[in-house]
């Protein structure tokens, strides 16, 4: 982990499987507060049109507005989410973002069905791990022990990541591997579409590089950056869902680091 990042701060958080109005976090850029009356009234402009894209084809980048108030905006949904959950996760995300960061050109927002984010510079096709957020299981892992979990891990994640980087893929790789008779370990990874195939992996490689900072031993894992996506569960999270397998004894309890790149 670089030592330019800071820790913000770390507090307890309990994670609902099914998708809720709540989003998993945000980030409001304190230092592009909006002074241009136009730069508000083109991401409002912008939004319906993040909305509109995102609902039909699950990503969209695109730009409202001219000269030093333009806005650029990005949207997606996760890559197994369907195309009602994806609608309203989106439309979730671009009524909140405002609410939650109502004077600042350069903000974002997580769900975790889908990703919505504007500003005023282009940021297109541009790796961004300057902001991160980590959710992890309470829970250290014990069957099988720590060694072999981070073996397998690490293997899985290998996997899914040349997966992700493939272009008909469109930045998505997901997979589950057995564990031991009871225990089968599942894990997605995405980046933003608009990302070039290096771009992809890189992003991937710094989540993947900084588990053993933040999710060592642990039962599960969110990572959360501009760019890409990251997690890993031991029961069933991404679609379809495995309805072989049983949630119970599954630990909900999470706590998050929020890690920030100056």
């Amino acid at each position: 982990m670089s030592p330019t990042y800071h820790f913000l701060f770390l507090f307890f958080l309990f994670i609902l499987i099914a998708e809720s109005a709540d989003p998993s976090g945000q980030f409001c850029d304190d230092s592009t507060k909006i002074t241009n009356t136009e730069i508000s009234k083109n991401i409002d402009s912008l939004l319906p049109k993040l909305v509109l894209g995102t609902s039909q084809y699950g990503f969209i980048t695109t730009s409202y507005g001219k000269g030093e108030a333009q806005v650029y905006g990005l949207a997606q949904c996760r890559g197994d989410v369907g195309s009602e959950d994806c609608s309203t996760c989106i439309q979730d995300a671009a009524n909140e973002i405002r609410k939650r960061c109502p004077n600042e050109s350069d903000s974002r927002i997580w769900y975790e069905y889908c990703f919505l984010r504007y500003s005023t510079q282009n940021f297109f096709g541009q790796v961004d791990t300057g902001f991160g957020i980590y959710y992890y299981n309470v829970q250290n892992v014990t069957d099988p022990d720590p060694d072999t979990f981070n073996k397998e891990l690490g293997s899985l994640m290998d996997k899914i990541s040349s997966e992700a980087i493939l272009p008909g893929n469109k930045g998505l790789g997901k997979a589950k591997t057995k564990l031991t008779p009871f225990n089968t370990l599942y894990a997605l990874v995405q980046c933003t579409r608009d990302l070039s195939k290096q771009g992809c992996a890189e992003c991937l490689a710094i989540a993947i590089g900084n588990l053993p900072t933040f999710c060592e031993d642990k039962k599960g894992c969110r990572v959360l950056y501009s760019s890409c996506y990251l997690r890993y569960e031991l029961y069933p999270f991404y679609f379809p869902l495995d309805s072989q397998e049983s949630l119970d004894g599954a630990s909900m309890n999470y706590r998050t680091s929020i890690v920030y790149k100056p």
